[in-house]
């Protein structure tokens, strides 16, 4: 991993953070330094708090890469709805604080976690934009939208690319909790430490039950990204 993403364990918990001095861009490296830190939580059985650098949890997909096109672009975005699956499947429960601004991959990574924390009274913006800048929404980023979001608040995000504040966002179910601001990460870190108490076998299980036509939708939503993807190349 280079130092755009840490890992560092502390007791059952491991703190995964994204900063790679600018927004945070998923980019191909990001995402595979991102996959790294997750094969490490996994191997040592953790609870996983993913946060981001103060003011921007991830604004999404690196765009030069997106605007250059190609098999590089295709590639970073199957990777980015692949890490979306793992996410919703891993082993182990998904704390995310939200630091900052949470933009098209940065709210579907966002969608992925088992809890997900935002800053009380900021002017944060999460926000799926995809359609305001003249991209018709993927597959998968439906399908990971559709699984969390309540249904009044779906077509706004998905259709409208509708901004919401953290505080509007958990009504719509893009976040679980707001906190102020400066508490954001020590309520994260309180709630993965609440999360030691849960039995890791019956917590994977249900999981995985209870996501299961949708975590069954968001593979056939990638493949069909997939095959669109490429087709276009």
């Amino acid at each position: 991993m280079d130092t755009r993403v840490t890992y560092e364990r502390d007791g059952a918990v491991a703190v995964v953070g994204m900063d790679d001095g600018k927004v945070n861009a998923l980019s191909i490296d990001m995402l595979a330094d991102l996959n790294a830190a997750l094969d490490q939580g996994e191997a040592d059985g953790a609870i996983v708090l993913l946060k981001g650098r103060d003011g921007v949890f991830s604004a999404g997909f690196d765009l030069k890469t997106l605007q250059a096109g190609g098999p590089d672009a295709v590639e970073m975005l199957l990777a980015g709805f692949e890490l979306s699956h793992r996410l919703l499947s891993f082993p182990h429960p998904v704390v995310i604080a939200c630091t900052g601004h949470a933009m098209a991959m940065g709210l579907f990574l966002l969608l992925s976690g088992d809890y997900r924390l935002g800053a009380s009274g900021a002017d944060h913006r999460i926000v799926a934009n995809e359609v305001a800048i003249g991209l018709t929404m993927p597959h998968s980023a439906v399908e990971i939208c559709r699984q969390r979001l309540n249904p009044a608040h779906l077509q706004r995000v998905v259709n409208l690319s509708e901004p919401y504040t953290p505080d509007s966002a958990v009504e719509a179910g893009l976040l679980d909790a707001v906190v102020p601001p400066t508490q954001v990460l020590d309520a994260a870190r309180a709630r993965a430490d609440a999360m030691t108490g849960l039995d890791r076998n019956a917590h994977t299980g249900s999981k995985l039950r209870l996501r299961s036509e949708a975590l069954t939708a968001l593979r056939a939503a990638i493949e069909r990204d997939e095959g669109e993807l490429r087709g276009l190349l």
